[in-house]
């Protein structure tokens, strides 16, 4: 970065010589020599055209399917066409840190509605504006919820295996224990839940609905971590809160999950967006910039970063988190989509989701891929399947991205912007193949 800073060689020397230093490279004496460089061997540059060729033949190695029956975290839905339009407006497109209140009006008021619609989906009393995506936000859920005698969060195995490797790294960057609570066909083993809650239990984590899709007995393990003492993080899936209990309503303290599925395009893997909301007497836990609502002297009405006076902001060795980033430019698409698409279309997206979802595990099991799991699921679920990997390969080579394959078999995914043409085709072809 030294050759981008427009220092001169006196202000250089003057710094270097404030701290003691005889040179900048010995501000990098901590990093082994072998993992150092003098100077990048780059090719001569190109010509635009040239450029543009050559990025263009790559991007053609990307497949985009046309029919796509997986999900396990990371979902195509309709996006209306009114959500890229608004997002992508050059004046929209803004200053990334809204700390000068007085000439980020704009920003803040995004993200304080964006705040507000995650509250009304969660019926929790308050969101923050966002983190990098959802496993960060399961992972800094566990840690709001520490304290002196309660150090062992408690997660679900039918957590995401992404979520519950990231919740990992941050325990053993914290010292936190982590205990992962068995499965019993395909949903939390509430029973053993309860045998291995003690006194040191901070909290207890499941997803809703869960990895394998099956919906958990929400309310009675919330009931078991609080008979405990321990907080009870819900982490959930943003469409699907449209047609289910709240967090809330299930006894929730944080609810937190990856809103990815509100208006954010699957674009090979990211940006993503991780929500987090909490009840009022969590909220001074809660990490990263919340947004307020306030008047100004002449009563007209602002907004502010508030509680920013937190322990993360001003004494980071005492912070329950260090984290202060937000996904702002996701979290105003996230808001525009969920005002295009308003209550009522966002549970018909919901509802067709999961109908599909349904009329598709019943033409699989016509053909004999049996559902694993009994019970209630939204819009995903796992068959079983003697060869995966052919199914597989055979629903690709007609332009259709299958389900995950899992322990059990395949776990597909429905979403509403499949059509019941495409899930019998895909049926038929899962027929020839098997």
């Amino acid at each position: 970065m030294g050759t981008y800073v427009p220092n001169t060689e006196i202000q250089k020397r003057a710094m270097l010589d404030a701290i003691g230093a005889g040179a900048v490279e010995e501000l990098f004496s901590a990093v082994p020599r072998e993992m150092l460089v003098d100077r990048l061997n780059l090719p001569e540059g190109m010509s635009e055209l040239s450029v543009r060729q050559k990025v263009t033949a790559m991007a053609r190695k990307n497949r985009v399917y046309d029919t796509v029956l997986r999900g396990a975290g990371a979902y195509r839905h309709f996006i209306p066409a009114v959500v890229r339009s608004v997002v992508g407006r050059e004046e929209l497109v803004t200053a990334y840190t809204p700390y000068q209140a007085e000439i980020s009006q704009g920003i803040l008021q995004s993200i304080f509605e964006y705040q507000t619609m995650i509250c009304s989906l969660t019926g929790m009393d308050v969101s923050n504006a966002s983190v990098y995506d959802g496993a960060t936000a399961a992972a800094e859920a566990l840690a709001m919820c520490r304290d002196r005698k309660r150090n062992k969060a408690y997660v679900s195995a039918c957590a995401d295996p992404q979520v519950i490797e990231t919740m990992r790294t941050y325990c053993f960057g914290s010292g936190m224990e982590l205990a992962v609570v068995p499965e019993k066909d395909g949903r939390t083993d509430l029973e053993a839940l309860k045998a291995a809650l003690g006194p040191d239990a901070a909290c207890v984590y499941i997803a809703q609905p869960n990895y394998y899709g099956c919906m958990e007995d929400a309310r009675a393990i919330g009931e078991a971590a609080h008979a405990a003492g321990a907080k009870y993080i819900m982490g959930c899936n943003p469409i699907a809160l449209a047609v289910m209990e709240t967090p809330a309503a299930c006894g929730a303290d944080v609810a937190v999950g990856e809103a990815q599925p509100l208006g954010l395009d699957l674009a090979f893997g990211g940006p993503y967006l991780g929500y987090m909301a909490a009840s009022k007497a969590m909220f001074r836990k809660l990490p990263g910039r919340i947004v307020g609502q306030t008047r100004d002297v002449d009563g007209n009405v602002g907004y502010v970063l508030t509680l920013t006076a937190r322990e993360q902001h001003i004494r980071r060795e005492k912070a329950s988190s260090n984290i202060c980033s937000n996904q702002a430019l996701c979290a105003f698409t996230a808001g525009v989509y969920l005002t295009a698409m308003g209550a009522e279309g966002l549970k018909q997206a919901a509802v067709l989701s999961m109908s599909k979802a349904h009329y598709f595990a019943r033409e699989l099991e016509k053909i004999g891929l049996h559902r694993v799991h009994a019970g209630e699921y939204f819009h995903e679920f796992v068959t079983s399947c003697a060869n995966s990997e052919k199914v597989l390969k055979a629903l690709e080579g007609h332009g259709i991205l299958g389900g995950l394959p899992v322990r059990d078999g395949i776990l597909w995914c429905v979403t509403e912007v499949v059509s019941r043409e495409e899930l019998d085709r895909a049926a038929a072809i899962v027929k020839e193949a098997c």
